[in-house]
């Protein structure tokens, strides 16, 4: 009987004693409670003071609150104002609360809008509020004008998000370059623009490459589009403009830089001329000339210190040899022969640098050329063709033209094509010169349009690819 009250008494006092460890404050190793999923959605407006679309507008200052911590992330770059102030109004993110200091004195009946970008988000998990306007009138009512189109640089068909739409209402040509506008919108990705809460009235409407943050064209050497004719606040459908640059800056010879104390030189004694070529594996490109590369510019050289060979080492037939402006490039210009092995015999004394350095002993240059198995072919099929327009296609690969034919039947077909991936692009060649041309803002001249095809060419090696071009199409896609 004492065993058996033992056992009574003794699981109640387990039990306690357990509870107590678990639910005691203050003891043991804390165990933080399981996480949710993760906070996705941007941040929610709770309240705005004033209110959103106020009208009759009275003060200088708006506060929005949102439901969570929020931050602006470099307001001066990512927000906008319309109609463009002089002075940029002072925006401060603090806990739950934005706060829009206005600098400028506000006109009378005038809609003002400002577009927060993507400039708030959420402090915890970085969420943007994106497409977040907040909209009040000095007058009676709300301003309700729109406008939008797309951005398209002339010379490429694709579009720029670093460029700006500005409205002025002033129609002098002389206004985009000396007056800041009287509304301005950003870009998306795609080259799209909207403006909204216009006034009513008539407009001259550009796009620019604002570096400076001014908003104005004040260099030739950056990027504007206009329209021939002035716009309406009221006014349907896209417009389309075309950017371009008129007098664009010569790419600038970088430097090279000063070796760092103690990095690995060349040793002052060592004098063999050094050079690179374009070789790929010791391959040649059955379409592309031989290149060499050198470090310095060339001093001279002797043409009959070069021998060019077979494979048995007999003469390889005719080619040529020609250095370029730099002096830094020797190019060897051939009609490869298929799967052809080739000896380029460089003799001691063939050249020498303006450094002194020379080639120091006779060497030979082994490579083969490639096989045309190596490239694929390419049937290309135009609908829609209009040879009044001069259309001529384009494959570009790394923005740089590959091929280029000038379209005057709706077939085509190409035997050697580099396998890789390509962009598509028609010129319209207004003048007939065979290239694009920019234009003149000064003289109302518009550049020549070029379309890009969104779709990219892949061309496969050892294959017959084709290509469909329906030129209405390309058209309707920008």
């Amino acid at each position: 009987m004492q065993c058996h009250v033992f056992h009574r008494f003794r699981i109640p006092a387990l039990l306690a004693f357990l509870a107590a460890i678990v639910f005691a404050p203050n003891c043991g190793q804390p165990i933080p409670p399981t996480g949710g999923p993760r906070d996705t959605l941007p941040p929610i407006l709770r309240t705005a003071e004033p209110k959103d679309a106020t009208v009759n507008f009275k003060g200088n200052r708006i506060v929005l609150e949102f439901d969570e911590y929020v931050s602006v992330e470099n307001p001066l770059e990512k927000m906008s104002y319309s109609p463009v102030p002089k002075i940029a109004p002072q925006v401060e993110g603090r806990l739950k609360t934005v706060t829009i200091k206005l600098k400028d004195t506000l006109e009378p009946n005038t809609t003002y809008s400002i577009d927060f970008g993507n400039a708030i988000r959420d402090i915890n998990e970085n969420n943007e509020l994106r497409d977040f306007r907040y909209v009040f009138s000095t007058g009676p009512r709300i301003d309700s004008g729109i406008l939008q189109g797309r951005v398209i640089m002339a010379e490429t068909g694709q579009p720029d998000s670093t460029l700006i739409v500005v409205l002025h209402t002033s129609m002098e040509d002389s206004a985009v370059a000396k007056q800041k506008p009287r509304y301005a919108a950003r870009l998306n990705k795609e080259g799209d623009f909207v403006f909204r809460y216009l006034a009513p009235g008539e407009y001259a409407i550009y796009a620019i490459k604002d570096v400076d943050g001014a908003k104005k064209y004040d260099q030739q050497s950056e990027a504007i589009a206009f329209l021939d004719k002035r716009v309406q606040s009221d006014q349907t459908g896209p417009i389309l403009l075309y950017a371009f640059v008129e007098n664009p800056e010569e790419p600038k010879t970088p430097k090279i830089p000063t070796p760092a104390p103690g990095s690995v030189q060349k040793n002052k004694d060592d004098k063999r001329l050094r050079f690179t070529t374009n070789l790929e594996n010791e391959r040649q490109d059955l379409l592309d000339n031989l290149v060499f590369q050198f470090e310095n510019k060339l001093a001279d050289y002797d043409s009959t210190k070069l021998r060019f060979t077979d494979e048995a080492y007999a003469p390889a037939g005719n080619y040529t040899l020609s250095l370029d402006s730099t002096r830094k490039k020797l190019t060897v210009r051939h009609t490869w022969a298929e799967d052809r092995k080739y000896n380029l015999i460089i003799e001691k004394d063939f050249a020498k640098d303006t450094a002194g350095n020379f080639i120091t002993r006779t060497d030979t240059l082994e490579f083969r050329a490639k096989k045309t198995s190596d490239y694929g072919s390419l049937d290309v099929r135009i609908i829609g063709l209009d040879t009044t327009a001069r259309p001529i296609l384009s494959l570009y690969k790394d923005d740089k033209p590959v091929l280029s034919q000038s379209l005057k039947a709706d077939r085509y077909k190409f035997a050697l094509i580099r396998p890789t991936e390509y962009e598509v692009r028609i010129l319209y060649d207004r003048n007939g010169n065979g290239k694009w041309d920019t234009g003149h803002f000064g003289k109302r001249i518009q550049p020549e349009r070029v379309v890009s095809r969104k779709q990219k060419l892949n061309i496969r090696a050892n294959w017959d690819n084709e290509l469909e071009i329906n030129l209405q199409a390309i058209e309707s896609e920008q």
